[in-house]
């Protein structure tokens, strides 16, 4: 059993996997005594990403592989992750892009502010965070988006759409994951928002994003739009998912 579980999810990451799966256990082992462990899940790559995380797990106990057979988008790779981890025992999970945008010498930094927040999010929008190599235009995208998640959700939160995060189980056990059903950049808005009105408490630390230099980006415009009309939707959705999740919890309490 692991207490610290990384879920990258996967789609054509051949390129990139064994270099970043390497580079994440370097600086794991560093703070983590290896009680950690990286899940891979796989959406079916035809690339063959999915054979060369067998490999690694075949290699070191450090690795497990989930497959899916079927691309069904980053919400649910990461929905099945944490099901996957929760059950295995974990008790922080960190989330992380596998075309080295995220770059894993913040491991340790995610995880040592885990120690005093329950949702610890690598923030581009915080002093000493950034970008690197976007186009003018991606960033005025990823900036507008932001502030118009920010203004629609009335919370204080840089950075929304970052998805370079660690967050504790008792969150992600309290905010009704079955019920989350966003994509992309609203996968990551929803999550942080729910832990929010959970009562949670959410820390930025400061990464620089890179973008990806090998292999495609998963961006879409669909992606984009769709947090045109989900975010608005998350105020009237998020309340009640999490009403039923604290009464369920209720539910389960031994009776004296």
């Amino acid at each position: 059993m692991s207490a610290t579980w990384v879920i990258i999810p996967t789609y054509n990451e051949a390129v990139n996997l064994e270099r970043l799966v390497a580079a994440a256990c370097a600086e794991l082992d560093r703070v983590a005594a290896g009680d950690y462990r990286i899940l891979v899940v796989d959406d079916g790559s035809p690339d063959g990403t999915g054979a060369i995380a067998d490999s690694l797990a075949k290699r070191s106990d450090a690795v497990a592989v989930l497959h899916r057979n079927v691309k069904a988008g980053l919400g649910a790779a990461y929905l099945a992750g944490f099901d996957h981890a929760l059950a295995a025992g974990a008790q922080r999970v960190i989330e992380m892009d596998a075309d080295f945008s995220h770059d894993p010498r913040y491991l340790p930094a995610l995880l040592a502010a885990s120690a005093d927040a329950d949702v610890v999010l690598g923030s581009r929008y915080v002093a000493g965070g950034g970008v690197r190599d976007w186009s003018l235009i991606r960033k005025l995208i990823s900036r507008a988006g932001g502030l118009y998640a920010r203004a629609i959700l009335d919370v204080k939160v840089h950075d929304l759409t970052g998805g370079f995060k660690c967050i504790r189980r008792e969150v992600l056990e309290a905010i009704d994951l079955p019920s989350v059903r966003a994509e992309g950049y609203v996968f990551q808005i929803e999550v942080t928002y729910r832990a929010i009105l959970a009562g949670f408490t959410v820390r930025e630390i400061p990464i620089v994003f890179a973008d990806r230099v090998a292999g495609k980006s998963k961006m879409s415009t669909r992606i984009a739009l769709e947090a045109v009309w989900r975010v608005p939707a998350l105020r009237r959705e998020a309340p009640p998912a999490l009403a039923r999740a604290s009464a369920a919890a209720r539910d389960r309490l031994p009776t004296s």
